[in-house]
């Protein structure tokens, strides 16, 4: 029996499948069946299905109680493919993968939908899917002919199939929720806010930190608006452009410390305040939707929620569910040891050899025993910081480790000519819409284009679609996305093999950001969660990179709450 199948929906609401040949062929007639979830819940041994869209198909499986091993995903595989052949931005729904083949007018891709608050499971219900199984037929095969026009095809095989696993991790995290104590969360609101005023107005601390800067300033000031503050500073002799923290908390005003206290409270109040609670938690679960490779380096986003931002305050709400743990676990030094293995520098390896601290290592070589001068030039080498003390550090670390700081100074320069910038498993950075050399250089390190959708105090990347018109700016990033795009790839592989481990226990994946994961289970199941977690990290490891001295460690915390893991 064939242990991979293709399957769509048909518009009489049923599914037509078909089991393939290695080659990705029909090896047999189509089958016709009631619907999705009869037809795979009738195969349990298939082990891969080869369908348009995980997040068409697999929350409906999964409500239904189904769930699969493995998956092709057509349309996340198109997105890949366009991506390393310097197309990233025309539509990638299999549909338009169909009329490209066919020389047709190509459809636009549909709007991202919009979230549902407090919806819990699906993101469609079973039903037709768009293109049907002889044109998704089509397609497929002619992926599998444009991966073997690729540098590294191998490579790109298994960065699909990572991809394919987060996204049936995705959509099983989003059925299984966060667990959440909405109790918890109320009184913790309470503590930091005091209490709400009827009318939906700023709640009593707000309120009262609002009158202070107002004080301070002696007229009225609404702290919530920047304009508003730079104006009051610049009427007090005190010139400002905007009211970052950084720039207004050396200043010697009194309405400095109400109004960082302010603007910390009115971030929680607004985020995941009384109304987030009300529309994102339901049933003791808060389930966003994960959207693995949102952004171009393929770092996972959530489509509402803001799972990937829960202040440590509000984690107190993040409790394990009686006789249960979580398990926190994050990924040590990450950056720097998948730098190790993909640039291949021998010092740089056997330093990330060592599961202790590698920034302390790195200061024993380069540094004289200066951890925190090791650190900033590590970090400075991978995110580009290379102008002062940076480029005095940077040029002790290329001494050191010179094939590695080669590696991503060859990235930068790509990026810099608007060459196409890959991972090691061949995810690709666009190149530049249009290059500017006489651009000013951004100070931020981050493209003109991602401040709009980018939070300055955390540094958020790129977004998917947009390339720099900042050439230095460009530059910096694809130094980065080398390193930090190599990271997701390598996240991806280490998601699949926890999952893989951990399905024969009643743990679940609850949560995850680019280097954390949480899984949620009974206590007895700890140790072995833990163990697992450890095991799929250093086989994550040797499948991305194959064998080398770079080890990936974590760092992992049972515990009941959240907050108790930092």
């Amino acid at each position: 029996m064939s242990t991979r199948w293709a399957i769509s929906g048909d518009e009489g609401g049923g599914a037509l499948l078909v089991p393939l040949d290695p080659g990705g062929r029909a090896a047999g007639d189509v089958i016709k069946e009631p619907d999705l979830v009869a037809a795979v819940r009738s195969r349990p041994d298939v082990l891969r299905w080869v369908w348009q869209s995980t997040a068409e198909i697999y929350p409906g499986l999964l409500a239904a109680g189904v769930r699969v091993e493995r998956c092709y995903d057509v349309e996340d595989a198109e997105l890949l493919l366009l991506g390393h052949e310097g197309r990233l931005g025309e539509p990638r729904s299999a549909a338009a993968a169909w009329a490209r083949l066919h020389q047709r007018p190509v459809p636009p891709d549909p709007p991202q939908r919009a979230a549902e608050p407090g919806a819990q499971s699906s993101l469609f219900e079973p039903g037709p899917v768009h293109l049907p199984l002889d044109r998704l037929l089509e397609v497929y095969a002619d992926q599998l002919r444009r991966y073997e026009a690729t540098a590294h095809p191998d490579r790109m095989h298994l960065l699909t199939a990572a991809e394919s696993a987060g996204m049936l991790i995705a959509a099983e995290m989003n059925e299984a929720g966060l667990p959440w104590r909405p109790d918890v969360h109320r009184e913790v609101l309470r503590e930091l806010l005091g209490e709400r005023y009827a009318g939906g107005g700023e709640p009593r601390r707000l309120a009262e930190l609002a009158d202070e800067v107002s004080a301070a300033f002696g007229r009225r000031v609404r702290p919530d608006l920047p304009a508003d503050v730079v104006k009051a500073f610049g009427q007090a002799g005190i010139r400002i452009s905007s009211t970052r923290r950084w720039e207004i908390e050396s200043i010697d005003h009194p309405a400095v410390r109400p109004l960082i206290e302010y603007k910390k409270l009115y971030r929680v109040w607004v985020a995941h305040g009384w109304s987030w609670l009300q529309d994102w938690v339901r049933d003791g679960r808060f389930r966003p939707e994960y959207l693995p490779g949102g952004t171009v380096t393929g770092r996972w986003v959530t489509n509402g929620g803001g799972a990937l931002q829960i202040p440590k305050v509000i984690r107190r709400a993040v409790v394990a569910d009686p006789g249960w743990r979580l398990v926190v676990a994050d990924a040590d030094q990450l950056e720097p040891r998948v730098l190790a293995a993909i640039s291949r520098d021998p010092g740089l390896m056997e330093v990330a050899g060592r599961t202790d601290d590698l920034y302390q290592a790195v200061s024993d070589r380069a540094f004289s025993g200066d951890r925190e001068m090791a650190k900033l030039a590590v970090l400075g080498a991978v995110y580009g910081q290379t102008s002062g003390d940076g480029l005095k550090n940077l040029a002790l670390l290329r001494r050191r480790f010179p094939t590695a700081v080669a590696y991503v100074d060859d990235a930068a320069r790509a990026g810099e000519e608007g060459r196409l910038v890959r991972t090691w498993l061949g995810r690709t950075c666009p190149p530049a819409v249009r290059e500017d050399a006489d651009d000013a250089d951004d100070e931020a390190g981050l493209p003109q284009e991602a401040e709009a959708t980018a939070d300055p105090d955390r540094g958020d990347e790129w977004v998917p679609g947009y390339a720099s018109t900042n050439t230095r700016a460009r530059g910096r990033f694809t130094r980065n996305f080398v390193v930090q795009g190599s990271a997701s790839d390598w996240a991806l592989l280490m998601l699949a093999a926890l999952r893989q481990a951990t399905a024969v226990l009643s743990a679940e994946l609850v949560f995850f950001q680019h280097d954390e994961v949480i899984v949620h289970c009974p206590a007895e199941e700890a140790d072995q969660v833990v163990a697992a977690i450890h095991e799929a990290s250093e086989l994550a490891g040797r499948i991305a990179f194959g064998e080398t001295p770079v080890r990936f460690p974590f760092t992992t915390a049972v515990v009941e709450c959240y907050a108790d893991a930092k």
